[in-house]
């Protein structure tokens, strides 16, 4: 779940002339206060990470499977064990509630598990048919490793984004090297401390290695000689820089970037559920989810109900403070706050209603650094608004009418964005979701494909390409090798300079006749 355009985290590609400091603080967002410091990692660190990750990822790959799988149960353990630990830091960091925190980590756990359960079913060697003409041939698919992949992960969800690739590429064989958000480093740490606990080998080959730092820090990582694959959440600006910087050295991508999801509300839909799912899905971790709801498209005949139990519910939420955790956090990002101001008073000025909040729910950030924003819901947002048009990635949720469930498809899918959605419909939901143009979308619930570890997840177009978990997750870390091995010579030689000419003539001859026979 990607973080938003403001989003610093990732490769800038860009020469900075100003003066890099040796460390960084992480804050609490609810407090302003410092939490721990980290070192801002330069280009000679990280490739010497990347090397000695090369050097671990020979070890691990030749564990095979069901090596990797006993080490990954082991990690996994520890984890559910120091579950509450591992949360508070997530909490801590992103200012998120406590149990919002330890929700995902619980998330990030059962991924886990299921990348290192399915490793081999899914990648170990295959065999396929060889074909009539190859009939001499034994062909198989087999998956092996990059050997390093880099991670460059996002603040908003810090633990169980980042894990949707950390666990399924070290399933897979690979070692990683991961590159936190500067806002939350201390998650990816705890990370590759947990990992250190549980396999004892890590000491000497390191598995799950962190560099810290801003963006050049991640620039460095795309550019480490070494890196098979770059794995990469934020926003698309940001995104477009780490593919320049990885396409020096030709290196792979996966893009996991932002959305502008749609809640489209039918006729028949049940209304009770329709709200509640708008509310969380857009306000919860103070709307800074990618998959979290931004737009909300509701049939004409159903609107008039459906916003009063969407400002029932919504107008009831307290944001937390350093005394009080209330049900949202305060923004993880100072600078977002901007955004969402711009978002509300744009959609305003262009003639919205107001239905919870306004303008004055957004906060200023004071010296401390600390900000947050109250529940806003909006209605009758013109489709120009920058509201509709551009990600906000902060606790607004616009919710416009329209006639039919038609229209509402089309409006959904009026965005570069195409990550995912959400459908309630009682009789029409999968022809619905059908018509969407995003990577997944839940039916009669919000967010339900993020939690399903076997339905992979990423988006088209601006949400970027590529997929984590599932299957397809776990393949995205491997790279496909063919292998055709003869299993007895022929009488007469087809792929060689000593072919008879007379071979061409009943190859040629056996092809025809077998198109004859199959119309026949």
């Amino acid at each position: 779940m990607s973080a938003t355009a403001a989003d610093s985290t990732a490769a800038d590609s860009t020469a900075s002339t100003t003066a890099v400091p040796a460390e960084f603080a992480s804050l609490s967002p609810r407090t302003g206060a410092e939490l721990a410091r980290y070192p801002v990692h330069d280009g000679e660190h990280v490739r010497g990470a990347v090397r000695d990750a090369a050097a671990a990822a020979e070890w691990w790959d030749g564990l095979g499977f069901a090596g990797r799988r006993t080490r990954l149960a082991a990690w996994k353990k520890v984890l559910v064990r120091q579950l509450d630990r591992v949360a508070r830091v997530v909490a801590d960091e992103t200012g998120k509630p406590f149990d919002d925190a330890r929700l995902e980590v619980i998330l990030a756990i059962d991924h886990l598990g299921w990348a290192a359960g399915n490793a081999q079913k899914v990648l170990d060697t295959r065999s396929v048919p060889p074909g009539l003409l190859m009939a001499n041939q034994a062909a198989s698919i087999t998956y092996r490793p990059y050997g390093v992949i880099g991670v460059i992960g996002p603040w908003n969800y810090p633990i169980f984004t980042p894990m949707g690739s950390i666990a399924y590429a070290l399933a897979a064989g690979n070692t990683v090297v991961f590159k936190p958000s500067e806002l939350t480093p201390g998650v990816g740490h705890e990370l590759a401390r947990t990992l250190a606990e549980a396999v004892p080998e890590v000491g000497r080959y390191p598995l799950l290695t962190v560099v810290t730092g801003f963006g050049a820090t991640g620039a460095e990582l795309c550019r480490a000689p070494g890196v098979g694959k770059v794995a990469f959440t934020g926003s698309a600006a940001t995104g477009r820089r780490v593919m320049a910087s990885c396409a020096e050295n030709l290196v792979p991508v996966l893009m996991e970037c932002g959305g502008k999801d749609a809640l489209i509300v039918d006729a028949d839909a049940d209304l009770d559920a329709a709200a509640d799912a708008a509310v969380w899905g857009g306000m919860s971790n103070a709307g800074q989810t990618c998959v979290g709801v931004e737009r909300v498209y509701v049939v004409e005949s159903v609107a008039g109900r459906f916003l009063e139990k969407v400002r029932a519910a919504a107008s009831v939420l307290e944001v937390g403070t350093a005394t009080h955790e209330g049900q949202l956090g305060p923004m993880t990002m100072p600078s977002q706050i901007e955004v969402v101001r711009r978002h509300v008073t744009d959609a305003l000025d262009k003639g919205a209603r107001a239905i919870v909040g306004g303008a004055d729910s957004v906060g200023q950030a004071g010296d401390d650094g600390v900000c947050s924003v109250r529940p806003v819901v909006l209605a009758d947002v013109p489709e120009d608004s920058v509201a509709v048009t551009e990600e906000t990635f902060g606790p607004l949720v616009v919710v416009n009418r329209v006639p039919d469930a038609d229209e509402a498809v089309r409006r959904a899918n009026a965005t570069g964005y195409g990550l995912g959605a959400t459908v309630f419909s009682a009789k029409r939901g999968e022809e619905i979701a059908r018509r969407l143009r995003t990577g997944m979308v839940s039916i009669n619930g919000v967010i339900s494909f993020a939690g399903i570890p076997a339905l992979p997840f990423g988006g088209v177009g601006e949400s970027g390409f590529g997929r984590i978990h599932g299957a397809d997750g776990l393949r995205e870390f491997a790279r496909t090798q063919s292998i055709a091995r003869q299993r007895f010579g022929l009488p007469v030689p087809v792929v060689s300079f000593r072919r008879p000419a007379a071979v061409m003539r009943a190859i040629t001859g056996a092809l025809r006749a077998r198109e004859w026979f199959s119309r026949s």
